[in-house]
């Protein structure tokens, strides 16, 4: 394992952090999280500005469009981009981290030639259209029907948790294309045009206030044969791709804010006052901080493990999984130590003033933190599901029963 920048990663470090430091000052304000077209536009602007400085797809093969930089840059790009405050990938999240990775490994020339430019350059947005309301963790049980038609497919069913259905042009769509075959080999990977007709889309909101999620209707919706990727029925190994890519190095981005959390709550632990003195006076508490620093430093450690790995051409279920596993984990905990510290400001997901008549300070995002970290036990396979692989996979315990 890696932990210190090689010579070319340190030279690549001070050049994104140069371009970093001139370029983000530059930025608007960033849109009201519930205005979905204001976000679209500006996180496709911020993907498009990498695109031009070349930043686009660090981690891409240049063949594709990307930069092919090595899986250390890409690390160094996303360290040196948090710490900077640069945008997150935002809208661009399924696309770039998701289907467009996908295509490379499992798409037809054609397909990647229409798609993955456009992806890079934050000319389209996609969505995924994998979760059912009786097919969550158990997704390979899923009931959305495809017939085929000549040269399409007539797709019919409901997802549900679907990732920015109201801003996106496509969609990556898990369907079952034979229903009498055992049912992990009876599912095809589609790309579905979100304008096509038979498509509703009606948005959840979440306890954070904002409609990120969509339950999507699909009612003969017609999807050319063309778009799908990989062979019929051999979705669920095509989605694999998918999934190890979204337990892998995606979250990233997620932990260095974590990271940043802490630090950030523990200077406002030194401001609240707890009877004579500070929150920060109770050991107990400086305990807990310091172990959800220290695990977050762990996670940090075990991603250049797995970035090590990727670079050798290993790719790794089980890092991907205990990484994810741990993480949601850490996540809850820096929640509870949110609240605990906060008290009454922990109610408001606005900045409050933590000191009597003082000014806001950060909170809000320590409070958006709490309520994502729900999300993160059940996003990208439940915690349960981790559990599974590593015990399975890792361990060589015998599978569930069914």
């Amino acid at each position: 394992m890696e932990l210190r920048d090689s010579p070319a990663e340190a030279a690549f470090r001070q050049e994104v952090r140069a371009w970093l430091n001139d370029t983000v000052p530059t930025l608007p304000d960033k849109p009201d999280p519930t205005d979905w077209p204001a976000r679209r536009a500006y996180d496709t602007r911020w993907q498009a500005m990498l695109y031009e400085a070349g930043y686009a797809g660090v981690n891409w093969p240049k063949e594709y469009g990307g930069l092919g930089a090595t899986p250390g840059e890409h690390l160094v790009f996303l360290e040196e981009s948090a710490r900077a405050g640069a945008p997150d990938v935002g809208v661009n999240f399924v696309g770039l981290l998701h289907g467009g990775p996908t295509l490379i490994l499992e798409g037809r020339p054609d397909q990647q030639a229409e798609h993955l430019p456009r992806i890079l350059r934050g000319e389209t947005v996609w969505c995924q259209g994998f979760s059912e309301p009786e097919a969550g963790s158990d997704l390979a049980s899923l009931r959305t029907r495809a017939v085929r038609d000549g040269d399409d497919y007539v797709v019919t069913g409901q997802k549900i948790w679907t990732s920015f259905a109201m801003v996106a042009d496509y969609c990556e769509l898990l369907v079952r294309t034979d229903p009498d075959a055992p049912k992990h080999r009876g599912i095809s990977w589609l790309i579905m045009p979100m304008d096509a007709p038979g498509i509703e889309v009606r948005p959840l909101r979440t306890v954070e206030g904002t409609e990120e999620f969509a339950e999507l209707f699909l009612d003969e919706v017609r999807i050319p044969v063309a778009n799908r990727v990989g062979e019929e029925n051999d979705g669920w190994r095509v989605a694999q791709t998918t999934f190890s890519f979204e337990r892998g190095t995606s979250l990233v981005s997620e932990m260095l804010d974590a990271m940043g959390l802490v630090a950030d709550l523990t200077r406002l632990a030194r401001r609240v006052t707890r009877r004579s003195g500070t929150a920060w006076d109770d050991a107990g508490l400086r305990r807990e901080v310091g172990m959800v620093a220290a695990e977050l430093d762990g996670l940090w450690a075990l991603t250049k493990r797995n970035v090590t790995q990727a670079g050798r051409g290993a790719l790794s279920v089980a890092g991907g999984s205990a990484f994810k596993l741990v993480y949601a984990d850490v996540l809850h905990r820096l929640g509870d130590l949110a609240v605990r510290i906060l008290d009454r400001a922990s109610l408001s997901l606005e900045d409050l003033p933590v000191t009597a008549g003082g000014a806001p300070e950060r909170t809000g995002a320590q409070v958006h933190s709490d309520l994502h970290a729900l999300a993160m036990s059940i996003a990208a396979g439940t915690s349960q599901i981790q559990r599974n692989i590593l015990a399975e996979k890792v361990l060589g315990l015998p599978r569930e029963p069914r």
